[in-house]
């Protein structure tokens, strides 16, 4: 039996004077989510929008680096990518980024036969003038994938996704960090504290490291051994973290700004951490998060659609800007802390690469239906 056949297709373009091979080092996930969904025996084919045109295969995905110019018309782009997937016999189409809604009607316009599956990564509704046109546009796609189905409510809500529509609940990414040694993790790393806890993400009103700080002052007072160690890149808010740290004798000597660390240092991080804390207000999905579970790290989390999705029944979430919240939920993590086994058990049945491909593989099943049906 020939193994169904799906196009993922990312129209952000890479950034000029990218090769093929460095796309990979620069977005990650671009292959992981092609490898998660080819676990299930789909055959995947990478589509992405590049300065130079370029194909390649890595791990038995092919990619196709196509050449756009940035003033390229649509329909003479729409009519390139369709005749590429033509070419290659693609049996179902999945857009990267509910905002290319439009270049998808206008490739289902060349190839009205494809089934269309968009991906959410992080988009929101276009404005409210936009939205006529929009709703067409979304009306080529069969189905529709969030983190968590909560998500999609915006635009059930502004009629861009009707109520029946195939919304699919599925990670945005998943994670290839593995548990380690702890032990071994704190020896590499110097991190220490017991709690051990680890922050990474930036520090800006998004992320709210200023509750997080607050909360972590409090839960000192019950866990005088607490050490709160964070990675950051961009931080508009770092004066402010610091003069915090600074003026409460709870923070100073007890956090610790590490700033920005490479992408496989993080991994040594998790493994030396107890506890992930974050303080989001509202995230796609949570990359962070998956890698501290991959690692085994109990979740401290907010209580947001696609943290609650990701965890399960694992770890403890807390209430968006409310630093008392956060201090139960510390001292309720420490007290009621899960076996790093035990969060790896839950990786691997819901947000690893084979969790994800038995996951994909369904949601294109489903859309190869329902455009079926909707033809006849």
């Amino acid at each position: 039996m020939t193994a169904l056949h799906v196009a993922q297709i990312n129209f952000v373009p890479v950034p000029k004077g990218t090769s093929g091979t460095d796309v990979f080092a620069l977005w990650p996930s671009l292959a992981d989510v092609a490898e998660a969904a080819a676990t299930s025996g789909t055959r995947i084919s990478v589509v992405q929008v590049a300065t130079n045109a370029e194909q390649l295969e890595r791990n038995g995905i092919s990619y196709h680096l196509t050449h756009s110019p940035d003033d390229e018309a649509l329909t003479r782009r729409a009519n390139r990518f369709a005749s590429l997937l033509q070419e290659i016999k693609a049996d179902v189409l999945h857009v990267h980024g509910l905002d290319f809604a439009e270049d998808a009607f206008a490739i289902s316009k060349h190839l009205p036969n494809l089934p269309i599956l968009f991906q959410d990564h992080a988009n929101r509704p276009p404005r409210w003038w936009r939205r006529p046109q929009s709703r067409r546009w979304y009306g080529a796609a069969s189905g529709v994938a969030f983190t968590a189905a909560e998500l999609a409510a915006p635009f059930i809500r502004t009629g861009l996704l009707q109520p029946d529509s195939n919304v699919f609940a599925i990670p945005e990414s998943t994670c290839r960090f593995t548990r380690g040694s702890r032990a071994r993790a704190r020896a590499e790393t110097g991190l220490h504290g017991d709690p051990c806890i680890l922050w990474v993400g930036h520090l800006n009103h998004g992320k709210d490291p200023l509750t997080v700080l607050d909360g972590v002052a409090r839960a000192a007072e019950a866990l005088p051994g607490l050490q709160l160690w964070c990675v950051f890149g961009n931080a508009p808010l770092l004066a402010d973290v610091q003069r915090r740290v600074h003026r409460d004798p709870h923070l100073a000597g007890r956090v610790h700004l590490l700033g920005q660390v490479p992408h496989e240092r993080i991994e040594w991080l998790m493994r030396a951490a107890d506890f992930f804390v974050s303080g989001s207000h509202s995230e796609s999905c949570g990359y962070a998060l998956l890698e501290a579970m991959a690692c085994g790290v109990t979740p401290v989390v907010t209580d947001i659609p696609s943290f609650r999705a990701l965890t399960g029944d694992i770890g403890q979430l807390w209430h968006c800007g409310n630093s008392d919240s956060l201090t139960e939920a510390l001292i309720s993590a420490v007290a009621n802390r899960p076996s790093p086994e035990r969060i790896r058990a839950h990786f691997d049945s819901t947000l690893s690469p084979t969790a994800l491909g038995r996951q994909w593989a369904e949601a294109y099943a489903t859309v190869i239906d329902t455009h079926r049906r909707r033809a006849t």
